[in-house]
């Protein structure tokens, strides 16, 4: 499936922004024109079931499909956040972009047993519930969180269980890969972290941000990206 996509900039480098479960294209609305500051043409993707691409059967290997049937493979940079983190990992020998970050990606997510009905219920989120589960977020971040919770199809939760309930953790970066992680991370431990590190990828803790680093401390999310963008 040829997804919805949102650009920013005209740069001659290319970079490439997959979100995470419940969110689309919009999450990246300070990261987006960043990148785009800094000389790239950036595009965001809203995964199937979310914002405004189609809907239809769900797993982490769909997602990924629909990744390489619709961005450029070869691109300069490729950052996948959470579910996107999943996605990116299962279409990055296909896309063989220059550079990879994974941001507190959700690679054992299904194997962790994680009930389907927790994603399900936080549909129905009130902005004054966020607000409050989202300290650290501008306001336009909780705006952004409401309109894309209206938009997504809660079925896109049942991706990753049931038979789809797999560890995807890498076993070797295919590409130069930097793992970002949350502190504390619930989907990355220390020693998973330790793992990483011996298996090839570069791990770097945004000390203090929640999962969503990038609406958590914007700053230091750009910041740990340094020798990376």
């Amino acid at each position: 499936m040829e997804l919805h996509t949102r650009e920013w900039g005209t740069g001659d480098r290319v970079a490439v922004l997959v979100h995470g479960i419940m969110s689309d294209h919009r999450t990246w609305r300070r990261v987006g024109p960043a990148l785009a500051d800094k000389g790239y043409r950036v595009i965001g993707v809203d995964l199937r079931g979310h914002g405004a691409s189609g809907r239809g059967a769900y797993s982490p290997e769909i997602f990924a499909d629909d990744l390489v049937d619709t961005v450029p493979a070869g691109v300069e940079l490729a950052i996948g956040h959470s579910l996107g983190g999943m996605a990116l990992a299962l279409a990055v020998e296909r896309l063989a972009p220059a550079r990879a970050v994974y941001s507190d990606p959700a690679w054992a997510l299904g194997a962790a047993g994680v009930d389907p009905a927790v994603f399900v219920q936080f549909r129905k989120a009130t902005r004054t519930t966020i607000t409050n589960l989202n300290p650290r977020w501008e306001e336009a971040d909780v705006d952004v969180e409401v309109a894309t919770l209206a938009l997504w199809d809660p079925d896109t939760a049942l991706g990753f269980s049931g038979a789809n309930a797999l560890d995807r953790t890498p076993a070797a970066p295919a590409v130069p890969s930097l793992v970002q992680a949350a502190d504390p991370s619930h989907l990355l431990s220390e020693a998973l972290k330790g793992d990483l590190r011996r298996r090839g990828f570069e791990v770097r803790t945004v000390k203090g941000a929640g999962h969503t680093i990038h609406r958590d401390d914007f700053d230091a999310f750009m910041g740990s990206l340094d020798g990376w963008i």
